[in-house]
């Protein structure tokens, strides 16, 4: 079992920046893949970024592509979310996933995901 704890939102004027943590706990999450997502209110919940069980392959949606960035290190058992330029549009819960192993190719299907966080509130004002 896994348990995954999300850190760093807060409020953000639009322009700022954030950077969220995933702790993992439990077992190690180094041999796995993992993924971000993000649901605002009354919306599905989106895929945001994903990384290989490396780090060195990562994956972004368009809509955050060139602001956000994902990593990982292993050693801490610990995943990040560095987010720049913060839009309002980016408010939402973030979650951090695990994703399962033998997964297919499409990162965004939350059904690939075996362990999910409690998540954290991102707020960004115009």
């Amino acid at each position: 079992q896994v348990q995954l704890v999300e850190s760093g939102g807060g409020l953000v004027q639009a322009g700022g920046s954030l950077r969220l943590s995933c702790a993992a706990s439990g077992r190690t999450v180094s041999n796995y893949a993992m993924g971000w997502f993000r649901q605002a209110p009354g919306k599905e919940r989106e895929f945001v970024a994903g990384i290989s069980w490396s780090g060195g392959s990562t994956i972004y949606a368009d809509s955050v592509k060139g602001r956000f960035t994902i990593s990982r290190d292993n050693a801490k058992n610990t995943v990040y979310l560095q987010m720049n330029s913060l839009k309002p549009e980016d408010t939402a819960v973030y979650y951090c996933a695990v994703r399962s192993r033998g997964s297919g190719s499409s990162w965004s299907n939350v059904n690939e995901y075996a362990y999910w966080g409690q998540g954290t509130q991102v707020t960004v004002s115009s």
